[in-house]
């Protein structure tokens, strides 16, 4: 079989196969052709998902008529200075993506370029390129791609729904419209306008901020948390949200490198172990980070969409994502995501009585009632997440320590064991418990509703995280020695991490076949459900890497013992109990979550429940 060199054309369709894979592909080439370009307003049209046509018109800088013809050879390209890959400042660099795209479609370019009179056109079907001829612009640049891979038909069978293809690309146009937020975009599909921004104003963190608001909703700007970090010349900025306000899957995180929209293994699994500590392993934060990294620390050119990166000192990089987001969560406090109280507020449901005209309002009553069963589906994603029963044993102590039944004195009510300015702190003052598991309490300006079984569950953990890390994890021996029948698989997993767990001050030993015998325990644990605990980590434990020490898995194993030591639902608490809950959640970090990432408590504001009943 001879060799021969294969022909332009079908080198360009090979090139066309790498780089332009779907509509999105080329939509993503042309509108960072519009960036580099330095245009203000970039506009994209898109027809039968972007199979007909797809248009990118742009008022950036344009090109003239001799540098018209060079801008659809391969790898010709104004971007790279003196070829020179380490020093990449553009989204573009490699001179392939017009080639490619104008070799499997019938494609036309005109271009006016700044300072000029005249703009130009060249066409170019399946590859066969026609003259450079005069034609009517304003200062920019519009590209048309019409009937995308009609010259590659096996390309254009693969091709998912014209609804799938156009998401895709909407997609893309989102990214790249947070990552530039002093350009214009705008996105239609056929006639319909389904995306504008326009171009933000102001100080950059503060109008990408905005960007991220028309983008992700304004739930996520009123949940969002800055970042702003730097560590040897790497600088990290964006906005993070809450804990408690999360998604079911990743799709809602996005990171840029460079201003280069990126989807990262290192960068997300930075992400997710900064979050790890606050959210349950089905739920994943919302973000948008903005990494600026020296361009000889960053290798762009590793893969053909530009999609992934690979980083000098990748170490470096993932330990300033997970300092920065874990500083920030730090310095929230005990903040909750306003999406709780938002789904609590909708769960109340009008409905009209025919009831005496009250004094304060005149015209149709509403009562309201909590929805029924039936209606729990209206919920929104975030609140249905939260609607796993909490169960367990009972917990007898917490300070100040009183028993299970105490109550307050005969003749008083709780009101009247609250100091006048209690109201004043953050959570408020306690003022009752609903059904044993929820503490009502009375802020300044509305009321607050902790799960306290949430709540101390966080606490507990955050505790036993701060002894860990001292060395001196207080221990509790048991009077009588608590006997566990367990599978002898689980005694083996447990018998191989008795030292680490001993560290955590869990003391037990094997005790005949298939079983062990507690000695000791965490003080913070108090009267705790020991069989469940100790079957709760052999469970654990059987998930574990065996490689990893339990010090890695810190969060895990802390967590089942945080649960088991927590104050039970069910369990009634007296006024002081309540107030002394509020305020250690006030002084701990992170308590406005537990450890699966459930909130601790819901704020209600007082012109909110006044709206409820028509004060408002």
């Amino acid at each position: 079989m001879t060799i021969r060199l294969l022909s332009e054309n079908t080198i360009n369709q090979i090139a066309a196969g790498e780089v332009i894979e779907r509509p999105a592909s080329a939509v993503k080439e042309l509108v960072e052709n519009a960036v580099d370009a330095g245009a203000k307003n970039i506009d994209v049209v898109m027809v039968d998902g972007g199979r007909k046509l797809i248009s990118v018109s742009d008022d950036g800088g344009g090109i003239n008529a001799e540098e018209l013809t060079l801008a659809v050879e391969r790898h010709a390209t104004s971007k790279l200075k003196e070829d020179d890959l380490t020093n990449i400042v553009t989204m573009g660099f490699r001179g392939e993506a017009l080639p490619s795209i104008a070799s499997v479609s019938r494609f036309t370019f005109k271009s006016r370029a700044k300072g000029s009179d005249e703009a130009w056109k060249i066409e170019i079907d399946g590859g066969k390129k026609s003259p450079v001829v005069p034609t009517a612009l304003d200062i920019g640049s519009y590209v048309e791609v019409r009937d995308l891979f009609y010259s590659t038909p096996a390309r254009l069978k693969f091709l998912k729904t014209d609804r799938t293809e156009f998401s895709q690309s909407l997609d893309v146009i989102k990214r790249l419209s947070m990552a530039n937020p002093d350009i214009a975009f705008s996105l239609y599909d056929n006639d319909r306008r389904v995306f504008q921004v326009s171009a933000a104003q102001g100080e950059l963190l503060g109008g990408r901020l905005r960007r991220l608001g028309a983008i992700l909703g304004a739930d996520f700007t009123d949940n969002a948390l800055a970042i702003d970090a730097e560590r040897e010349n790497i600088k990290l900025t964006g906005y993070a949200g809450l804990p408690t306000y999360n998604r079911g899957n990743a799709q809602h995180q996005y990171l840029f490198v460079n201003g280069r929209p990126v989807k990262d293994k290192l960068l997300t699994g930075a992400v997710r172990g900064a979050y790890m500590d606050f959210l349950a392993r089905n739920r994943h934060p919302v973000l948008a980070l903005f990494l600026e990294v020296p361009t000889d620390m960053v290798d762009v050119n590793v893969h053909p969409a530009k999609a992934e990166v690979r980083f000098r000192e990748s170490g470096l990089v993932r330990g300033l994502i997970v300092g920065a987001l874990r500083h920030a969560l730090s310095e929230a406090g005990h903040r909750a995501s306003t999406t709780v109280s938002n789904a609590a507020l909708g769960s109340f449901r009008p409905e009209s009585v025919n009831q005496p005209t009250m004094p304060y309002h005149s015209g149709t009553q509403q009562s309201f009632r909590m929805p029924s069963s039936q209606h729990i589906g209206g919920l929104s994603e975030t609140s249905r997440a939260y609607q796993a029963p909490l169960s367990g044993a009972h917990y007898e102590s917490f300070a100040p320590p009183m028993g299970r039944n105490e109550g307050l004195e005969e003749g008083t009510s709780a009101a009247d064991n609250i100091p006048p300015d209690s109201s004043d702190f953050p959570l408020g003052a306690a003022r009752g418990q609903l059904h044993e598991t929820y503490i009502i309490s009375q802020t300044e300006n509305g009321i607050i509703i902790v799960d306290q079984h949430a709540a101390h569950e966080r606490l507990v953990y955050e505790r036993m995280k701060k002894h860990m890390a001292e060395g001196n994890v207080p221990r509790q021996v048991l009077l009588l020695p608590e006997v566990v029948e367990l599978e002898q698989s689980s005694v083996d997993r447990l018998m191989s991490r008795q030292e680490e767990l001993g560290n955590l001050g869990l003391e037990f030993e094997v005790f005949g076949e298939g079983a062990v015998v507690v000695r000791e325990v965490p003080a913070l644990l108090g009267d705790t459900d020991i069989k469940g605990l100790v079957r709760d980590l052999a469970d654990e434990l059987a998930e574990l890497n065996q490689a990893l020490s339990l010090k890695e898995k810190l969060e895990d194993v802390c967590s089942t013992m945080a649960c088991h030591g927590s104050v039970r639902a069910g369990r009634r608490m007296a006024t002081a109990e309540m107030n002394s809950l509020l305020r250690e959640m006030e002084a701990t970090p992170h308590s406005g979550q537990c450890n699966h990432g459930r909130p601790t408590y819901v704020e209600l504001k007082l012109s909110d429940v006044e709206r409820l009943f028509g004060r408002r």
